[in-house]
């Protein structure tokens, strides 16, 4: 399957994922602080090389790929590459916002299962203590039903497309690098996307 191809479907399962998290957003009351950056600043972050190939083609088309992959590779921190601090009080913003991973955009309006089997609301301290009306309202009603979007059916749906870059979880950065080497190294002997006709 083309990159494009890839790309698209990728794009196409996180606009499904931005509707059910607007659903949930509004139905819940939950929502990020404006600014904050903490989760992204955590060294754990993990994630898969699939849910960055769509910021890994833009980059390409911009020609801007080598350029990040060389930053990528003498980089030594945890932080995502593509977070930007505004302050060292863990402010800050996404520097490619419409091009964040699957993970930025489940992480506080998704929910894992439990060993039980039931759905976890999977959110930040911040949330859980500044929202904690609206975090307790939503975790019961997502016991009695209310529509959450599912950690495991999104990462499901994410294979699905691409089983092998997919199912490689990896921290961060090197699932960025890896995105940027997938792309870079498809169009090594193949002709650049015609920009004219993405752009129809």
């Amino acid at each position: 399957m083309s990159i494009e191809r890839r790309v698209r479907l990728v794009e196409s399962l996180f606009y499904q994922l931005e509707q059910e998290s607007a659903q949930f957003e509004k139905s819940s009351g939950i929502s990020c602080v404006s600014g904050c950056g903490k989760c992204c600043t955590s060294p754990n972050v993990e994630a898969s090389p699939l849910e960055f190939l769509p910021w890994a083609f833009h980059l390409f088309l911009n020609g801007e790929a080598e350029k990040t992959l060389i930053i990528l590779k003498e980089t030594h921190s945890a932080t995502c590459l593509i977070y930007k601090p505004l302050s060292i009080i863990d402010k800050g913003r996404c520097s490619n916002y419409k091009y964040r991973g699957l993970i930025c955009r489940l992480f506080g309006f998704a929910a894992n299962t439990d060993k039980y089997g039931s759905l976890r609301l999977a959110t930040c301290k911040i949330i859980k203590e500044g929202q904690t009306r609206n975090y307790n309202s939503a975790a019961e009603a997502i016991t009695k039903g209310l529509h959450v979007p599912v950690f495991t059916e999104y990462y499901m749906q994410l294979n699905q497309i691409d089983f092998h870059l997919g199912n490689i979880i990896l921290p961060v950065n090197k699932a960025l690098k890896m995105a940027l080497e997938e792309v870079l190294q498809y169009y090594a002997y193949r002709p650049s996307p015609d920009l004219k006709k993405r752009c129809l």
